[in-house]
C-alpha cells in the first residue's frame, strides 16, 4: 500500500497544483471583469490587422503570471530565477500593453531575462551552445507573442504544452518532481485563462501573458534538458506547431524585406480563421495537432537517439506539408475573391 501511495502521490500533487492554479487564475480574471478593472488596465482596439471586431481587455497575463509565480515559490523554489524573470518580463510587457514601447526596449528586456537565466544556470558545454540556446529562447519569447491572435489558441497551446512538460517530468527516467509540479501549475493557470479566452473571447492574453509564457516555455524546457529530464529536442516537438508556423511566416517576411515585428495576418492560424474555419474550429484543430505531437514526444522519450531525431524530423515535415496545404487553399481563396471583385466591377 505504501508503495502504491508513493507511486501515485506525485501525480495527485500535480493534478491538485494544476486545479488550484486554474481556479485561482479564473477567480482573479473574474474579479477583473466584474470590477471593470480589466478594461482600465489594457484594452485591445481592433484594427485592419485584427481577427476580432470588438474592443476586448487584454489582461490574461495579470491572472496567469501571479498565479504561476506563487506556484513556483510554493512547489519549486529552485526555480526562483525563472519566477523573477517572469515578473520582470510581465511588468515591462504590461507597460507595453497599456502605453506601447519601442521594439528596442522590448528586445532588450527579453535579452536581459534570457541571458541572466542561462548565466545563473549554465551547462557544461562550449560557450557557443549557450549562445544558440539563448537565441532559441529569445525566439520562443517572441513567437508566442506572434501566435497570440486568435481566440483560445495561445492559451490552449500553453495548457497542452506545459501539461506535456509536467507528464514528461513525471515519467522520465530522470524524473524531477519540482519541475513537474511547476509546469502543472502553468498549465492550470492557462486553463483558468482559457475559460475566458475560448471563442467568443472575453479576455485576451496580452503581451504580459504571451511574452511570459514564451519565456517559460523556453526556460523550463532548458531546465528539463539541463537536469536530464528530457533530450534537447523534446521542447521543440512539444511546441512544434507554434514554432513551425511562426518560423515559416517570419522567414517569408524577411525574404520580402518586411518588418516581421509589425502586426499582420499572414500566420497559418490567421489564414485558417479567414478561410472560414472560424476561431473555435481553428483552435480545436491546433489542439488536436499539438496533442498528437506531445503524445509522440512522450512515447519517444526512452527510445534510441537516432530514432528520436528521425521522428522529430518526420513530424516537422508533416507540419510543413500541412502548411503547404493551407497555402494552396489560401491561393484558391484569393483567386476566388479576385474573380468576384472583377465581376462586381
Amino acid at each position: 500500500m505504501l508503495i502504491l501511495v508513493s507511486a501515485v502521490s506525485p501525480w495527485i500533487m500535480g493534478v491538485l497544483t494544476a486545479f488550484g492554479a486554474a481556479c485561482t487564475c479564473a477567480a482573479v480574471l473574474q474579479v477583473l471583469l466584474n470590477t471593470g478593472l480589466a478594461w482600465r488596465l489594457a484594452t485591445d482596439i481592433p484594427n485592419d490587422r485584427s481577427l476580432h471586431v470588438r474592443p476586448t481587455p487584454r489582461v490574461g497575463g495579470v491572472g496567469i503570471v501571479p498565479v504561476t509565480v506563487v506556484t513556483f515559490l510554493l512547489v519549486a523554489p529552485d526555480l526562483w530565477c525563472a519566477a523573477v524573470a517572469t515578473v520582470f518580463l510581465a511588468a515591462v510587457s504590461q507597460v507595453d500593453d497599456r502605453r506601447g514601447l519601442s521594439a528596442r526596449i522590448r528586445f532588450a528586456a527579453h535579452l536581459i531575462a534570457v541571458v541572466t537565466f542561462i548565466a545563473l544556470y549554465p551547462v557544461a558545454a562550449p560557450w557557443w551552445i549557450s549562445v544558440i540556446l539563448a537565441f532559441c529562447m529569445m525566439w520562443l519569447v517572441n513567437l508566442y507573442n506572434f501566435m497570440d491572435g486568435s481566440d483560445g489558441l495561445a492559451g490552449g497551446m500553453a495548457f497542452f504544452g506545459f501539461g506535456g512538460y509536467a507528464v514528461a517530468a513525471l515519467i522520465s527516467t530522470h524524473p524531477l518532481l519540482e519541475l513537474a509540479w511547476a509546469t502543472a501549475g502553468v498549465a492550470g493557470a492557462a486553463l483558468g485563462f482559457l475559460l475566458f479566452n475560448f471563442h467568443p473571447a472575453r479576455i485576451f492574453l496580452g503581451d504580459a501573458g504571451s511574452i511570459s509564457l514564451g519565456f517559460l516555455a523556453g526556460a523550463l524546457g532548458y531546465w528539463g534538458w539541463r537536469g536530464e529530464v528530457w533530450p534537447i529536442w523534446f521542447p521543440v516537438l512539444v511546441f512544434a506547431p507554434f514554432i513551425t508556423d511562426a518560423s515559416i511566416t517570419l522567414a517569408r517576411r524577411l525574404l520580402r524585406g518586411e518588418s516581421f515585428w509589425k502586426p499582420h495576418r499572414e500566420h497559418y492560424y490567421q489564414r485558417m480563421v479567414r478561410l472560414g474555419y472560424g476561431h473555435a474550429q481553428t483552435a480545436i484543430a491546433w489542439y488536436a495537432l499539438m496533442a498528437a505531437g506531445i503524445a509522440v514526444a512522450l512515447f519517444m522519450l526512452d527510445r534510441p537517439a537516432a530514432l528520436q531525431w528521425g521522428v522529430v524530423s518526420f513530424w516537422i515535415a508533416v507540419l510543413c506539408l500541412l502548411a503547404v496545404a493551407v497555402d494552396l487553399r489560401w491561393r484558391r481563396f484569393q483567386l476566388i475573391l479576385s474573380k468576384q471583385s472583377e465581376v462586381s466591377r
